[in-house]
């Protein structure tokens, strides 16, 4: 079992780590989410922000929000599940899903102390055997992120257990040196257009 009484202040630090780098992304974001808001309004019809129901910290369930890349009769499964992915994605879907552009409005949850900018990415709500590994090694017991581990070293080419043990590595080498590290491959991956979030 792993004991979280050392991590205290690195919790607090890492909050204010996030919020610095959230109060950035704001100010450099806020122009390109006014445009991919009114692209995808224009080239598609729903809303423009798709929301679905994910697992937090401690198995709790909240709303994280993705700019709307897939039509809205896609069935609620991992994108990598469905057999033809690509007959599902909207007319702006694609370019925004190859820059991970899509993952923009998680920056709310972020805002709102749900994620980080880097911790295990969380699971779907019916994602039952990823959910049960994370929660049998603690790993629930952080707050998922918008990148990590898994994200920069395979992603969807990973099994449940591969991405668990990825995420049990994080959760018993978490620094700030580490997040800055995951971050900074997460950009390189992100601009050579190899995406690493889902």
């Amino acid at each position: 079992m792993i004991k979280f009484k050392g991590y205290i202040n690195y919790d607090l630090n890492k909050r204010f780590f996030d919020l610095i780098i959230l109060f950035f992304c704001i100010f450099i974001f806020i122009f390109p989410i006014l445009i991919i808001s009114i692209s995808i309004r224009i080239t598609s019809k729903h809303n423009v922000i798709y929301w679905s129901e994910r697992i937090g910290k401690d198995n709790v369930v909240f709303k994280m929000p993705k700019f709307r890349t897939m039509r809205v009769d896609t069935p609620s499964v991992a994108t990598h599940l469905l057999s033809k992915p690509e007959i599902w994605i909207t007319p702006v879907g694609k370019f925004l899903r190859k820059f991970s552009l899509d993952e923009l409005p998680q920056l709310w949850n972020i805002f709102k102390g749900e994620m980080s900018f880097v911790g295990p990415r969380p699971a779907l709500y019916n994602q039952k055997d990823l959910i049960m590994l994370r929660t049998k090694n603690s790993v629930h017991r952080i707050l998922p992120g918008i990148t990590g581990l898994a994200q920069i070293n395979g992603r969807d080419k990973l099994s449940i257990k591969e991405k668990v043990l990825f995420d049990i590595k994080y959760l018993k080498n978490r620094r700030l040196i580490l997040d800055i590290k995951i971050i900074l491959i997460t950009l390189k991956k992100m601009l050579s257009t190899s995406g690493v979030i889902h």
